[in-house]
């Protein structure tokens, strides 16, 4: 591949923000950085705006109008695509609760279909979010197939893929130990997702390989009585085992500025990935729609720029993009631009264990790469050198 240049940019790297840099790319790689490089075939002027990583979203169920589990020709092309306008350029499909026979007609498609290049946002492998829930915490997720973990059917669903990289799961339920030692023989980590577990219990599962919580605060247990005493939930121990990841959904609607600053303040960049947890009206202009595939799946209402149940019990996942995450973290959570790119860059790299390949501005690193303005306007992206979106301008 011909050389490319990109300059005149300001290069977030993971320890500074590098004013008029530059960033030579071949062959799909970063292979120098700084003020300045090499020569290059092709050059790209940044015209003095922000130069990223590309955003890493580590959990989303779809966009455009598409989920993950609907049975149509590219679905997963298209919700790649679709994420790539926004800076994302590299996800990880979220299956969520569903009948048996659409999880298993999407996890086929994704084998048959995600090989290489997509048009879009790389997906390097799945994340099951259920259905081994608490009742008592499922949220948006659909009370029909919400039950304890089955070993005949995760058996079956985890031989039709060897690219499952996250399943999450409830820990205190029956049997939920012995599936996550099955998930860990295979090099799938277990994350502790809709769970009403106590302090007790997460600390046991944290031990036993559970290093993540899906969305913390949503579908997550607080503090609660137990024969009159007070017990800590999930919620409480993120905060209290040090070594415990979170997810954050950083849409401006499912946490107040009050928990944003209180996550960060306790947890700390390098433990936080922001997350969409996008349905498929992420980048739609739709207001109402369907969590999970078009034929199963359940209704929801766009209002208020989130998603909800129709009775508006609960939110139903979101509708954002990852250049809000960024713009919410530093208006409302008190971030710097710097730390908010790395929760949504280099933090969920190395939780998915792929900061070898991208995460970073780094020179043998994939050139993903995002361009964008001080209002978080992304107007190109990069993947693997490249271009899969350019803003008209």
């Amino acid at each position: 591949m011909a050389a490319i240049k990109i300059k005149n940019g300001k290069l977030i790297t993971p320890y500074r923000i590098v004013e008029e840099g530059e960033i030579l790319i071949n062959d799909g790689l970063i292979v120098e950085i700084g003020g300045r490089t090499g020569p290059a075939d092709t050059e790209i002027d940044a015209g003095g705006k922000y130069v990223s990583p590309g955003f890493i979203d580590i959990h989303t169920h779809g966009a455009g109008g598409f989920d993950f589990l609907d049975d149509e020709p590219d679905v997963f092309g298209r919700i790649s695509r679709k994420h790539s306008e926004f800076g994302t350029t590299t996800l990880f499909p979220a299956l969520t609760s569903s009948r048996m026979d659409v999880l298993r007609n999407a996890i086929i498609k994704y084998e048959a279909d995600v090989h290489g290049d997509t048009g879009g946002a790389r997906m390097p492998g799945l994340h099951l979010e259920g259905p081994y829930f608490a009742m008592e915490q499922r949220g948006a997720q659909d009370a029909r197939y919400v039950r304890p973990p089955r070993k005949d059917e995760y058996m079956e669903i985890l031989g039709l893929s060897g690219r499952i990289s996250r399943w999450s799961l409830a820990p205190e339920l029956p049997g939920a130990h012995e599936f996550a030692l099955e998930l860990q023989k295979r090099n799938i980590m277990p994350a502790i997702g809709h769970s009403n577990a106590t302090y007790a219990q997460v600390l046991e599962a944290y031990e036993r390989g559970f290093e993540l919580i899906t969305h913390l605060y949503s579908g997550c247990s607080i503090m609660r009585r137990i024969d009159a005493y007070r017990v800590a939930g999930v919620v409480e121990s993120a905060f209290l085992i040090e070594g415990m990841n979170v997810e954050v959904i950083a849409d401006g609607h499912h946490l107040p500025a009050s928990l944003l600053k209180l996550i960060l303040q306790n947890k700390g960049v390098s433990r936080i990935a922001l997350v969409t947890d996008s349905i498929r009206a992420a980048g739609d202009t739709g207001m109402e729609t369907i969590v999970g595939d078009r034929e199963t799946g359940i209704k929801a209402i766009i209002e208020d720029g989130v998603a909800k149940l129709p009775d508006r019990s609960a939110f139903a996942g979101s509708v954002a993009t990852a250049d809000r995450l960024i713009r919410t973290m530093t208006s409302m959570g008190g971030a710097s631009l710097e730390n908010a790119v790395e929760m949504l860059t280099a933090t969920p790299a190395r939780i998915m264990g792929i900061y070898d390949r991208t995460g970073s501005l780094s020179p043998g690193k994939y050139a993903d790469i995002v361009i964008f303005n001080e209002n978080i306007e992304v107007g190109m992206t990069m993947v693997g050198g490249r271009i899969v979106f350019k803003k008209n301008n």
